[in-house]
């Protein structure tokens, strides 16, 4: 067989651009499945865990993260705002957390797994409003009693240092404590138990 009349130059041209036509649609076939690996927004949404870097937080600060389009409230507590739940036992609606949305490793009278952070779901158990943080004691428009908490500002809702309904209030109960573990001291996932992490 001659080889007389083929153009090796064209020939190579022609291999190399089908070469690279064919990466590039391997490229572009990958790109999606790749992406399948990581959740969606929908997907987060859902419920997806989130991590949230607690190492920032000042004592008496708080952050707020988003799990399932819902805020979640990080307190870091200070050993006064501890010393102080138990003082107002009598003022609060349920403050066992008899009534209240919690996981099962979290203590009923501090709400937490880890007494120094606090974290709840921000939304009033009422109708879904978000309340406010307000730690400074006895406020103005709040009272002289107040001695820091949740102040629901569309219908006046109030919350201890815990997340605890005081009685009275359009609130039926307690701020709920969403499913959560901590990865390490410094990373609390949203969304998954601890005992299941």
């Amino acid at each position: 067989m001659s080889n007389d009349g083929v153009n090796t130059g064209r020939r190579r041209f022609l291999v190399a651009a089908t070469s690279v036509v064919g990466a590039a649609g391997a490229v572009g076939a990958a790109v999606p499945f790749v992406g399948s690996w990581f959740p969606s927004a929908k997907a987060k949404a859902a419920g997806a865990p989130v991590k949230v870097n607690i190492s920032k937080i000042e004592p008496g600060q708080q952050i707020v993260a988003e799990w399932r389009g819902q805020p979640v409230f990080i307190l870091s507590r200070t050993e006064e705002m501890l010393a102080g739940l138990p003082k107002l036992n009598a003022e609060l609606a349920d403050p066992d957390s008899k009534a209240s949305e919690q996981p099962t490793y979290v203590n009923a009278q501090t709400r937490s797994s880890k007494p120094g952070i606090l974290i709840l779901v921000g939304l009033c158990t009422h109708l879904g409003c978000s309340p406010s943080f307000r730690p400074e004691v006895a406020p103005a428009d709040l009272g002289a009693q107040w001695v820091g908490g949740y102040f629901c500002p569309c219908h006046g809702s109030r919350y201890d240092l815990a997340g605890r309904v005081y009685k009275s209030q359009p609130a039926p109960l307690n701020l709920p404590v969403p499913p959560h573990s901590y990865e390490s001291a410094d990373v609390v996932v949203l969304g998954v138990d601890q005992e299941k992490a």
